[in-house]
């Protein structure tokens, strides 16, 4: 079993604690290092290159929204658990669309919290059903071609309109064309958006 190398950024001891307490029980998870607030939290990932971040979202000095901003700018791979109280829309879709690949409330169960780790760790969004009802307040229903629903299923997948083109075997002209009017369909105002409104719909399923 692949061992998860995991950073806590949580600014409250008793919170940190808990969920030391929580994760290092699992043979998978290694606690390789706890932060008290933005700034370090950054800096500790720059010496320590965790598998996964466990992020709260409000943190002194620097918040974790800037944290997030700050990681993905200097390591576009970084992977990110968003634990936090904060359980809007907004909050949830900034996060999401800063880099978070998954979202979780505080009242998340140890199993919840650890199944987001992993799916993390592999590479995969993982928004539970609350937070994807939440989000999809913001998106209107649609009504997609078919080409559109293929396109929007290699979206939520992370490829690009080459990489698109090529799975479907259509120009990247018109891969283009097809982006632009499911986005405009929706109402979104980018791939981020337009993903997670397709697995609360679902439109697609992430495996």
């Amino acid at each position: 079993m692949k061992q998860i190398r995991v950073l806590l950024i949580e600014d409250h001891f008793l919170a940190r604690v808990a969920l030391h307490s929580v994760l290092s029980g699992h043979p998978q998870i290694q606690i390789v290092g706890e932060a008290g607030d933005g700034e370090l939290g950054i800096s500790m990932y720059r010496s320590l290159r965790p598998d996964v971040v466990v992020l709260d979202l409000r943190l002194p000095r620097v918040s974790g929204f800037d944290v997030i901003v700050a990681l993905r700018k200097e390591f576009p791979t970084v992977r990110i658990v968003v634990l936090s109280n904060y359980q809007g829309s907004e909050d949830i879709y900034r996060a999401v669309r800063s880099g978070a690949m998954a979202y979780l409330t505080k009242d998340a169960s140890g199993e919840e919290l650890l199944s987001a780790i992993q799916s993390v760790d592999r590479g995969l969004r993982y928004l539970p059903h609350g937070a994807l009802d939440r989000l999809a307040e913001r998106m209107p229903a649609v009504d997609l071609t078919p080409r559109e629903a293929e396109v929007l299923a290699c979206i939520t997948q992370g490829r690009s309109n080459r990489e698109i083109a090529e799975e479907l075997k259509i120009a990247e002209k018109t891969v283009r064309i097809h982006v632009s009017s499911l986005l405009d369909k929706m109402g979104a105002r980018d791939r981020t958006q337009a993903t997670i409104y397709a697995l609360q719909r679902g439109l697609v399923h992430l495996d």
